[in-house]
């Protein structure tokens, strides 16, 4: 008993300590230093809540850019690859199917969560025909999506890490603003 007294106190301290306070203090930083970020970077539109920047949404009208595949059709919840290797008769129709719509390499393949978020500015520029086609822009409409493309291009992280990429929900966002 005199050693399960202190052990019993040590292990509620440390409950409330560990398990209450420390996570209390650091949302309370997060949501006063990083708001946006601490509460998932969410995106709104005429004050809806449309997504968020972090995980991609499912596009699939030709009125709008696409992301990349998604093996788990876009949800979060099971996030992951389709795990099909380079023999699986699926995949390879997917991908036949998806070069059909003369998207660049990189549209072919789901990412490895299946949810990123992002695709190159070639992947995106690569379905401007599409867009203008489907929305009647013509060619200044043209000229326009190609610098909402350039706008809305996020450099590497402090110049070295990642890709030049582009974010497809904000860029959706853009486009409904306007061309």
């Amino acid at each position: 008993m005199k050693q399960l007294m202190p052990a019993i106190k040590l292990f509620a301290l440390l409950t409330v300590l560990t398990g209450i306070l420390y996570p209390l203090f650091i949302t309370l930083i997060a949501q006063k230093v990083f708001p946006e970020q601490a509460n998932g970077s969410l995106l709104y539109k005429d004050g809806k809540l449309v997504g968020s920047a972090l995980v991609a949404q499912k596009f699939q009208t030709p009125q709008y850019f696409w992301a990349r595949p998604s093996a788990v059709d876009y949800n979060p919840m099971p996030s992951g690859g389709s795990n099909a290797g380079p023999t699986s008769a699926d995949l390879k129709a997917k991908v036949l199917e998806r070069q059909k719509l003369g998207l660049t390499d990189e549209m072919l393949f789901a990412s490895a969560s299946g949810l990123d978020p992002h695709i190159s500015p070639a992947a995106a520029k690569s379905q401007v025909e599409r867009i203008v086609l489907a929305r009647k822009l013509g060619e200044t409409g043209k000229g326009k999506l190609m610098q909402l493309i350039e706008q809305n291009t996020e450099q590497r992280q402090f110049g070295f890490l990642g890709e030049v990429r582009v974010n497809v929900l904000r860029l959706n966002l853009a486009l409904d603003q306007g061309v």
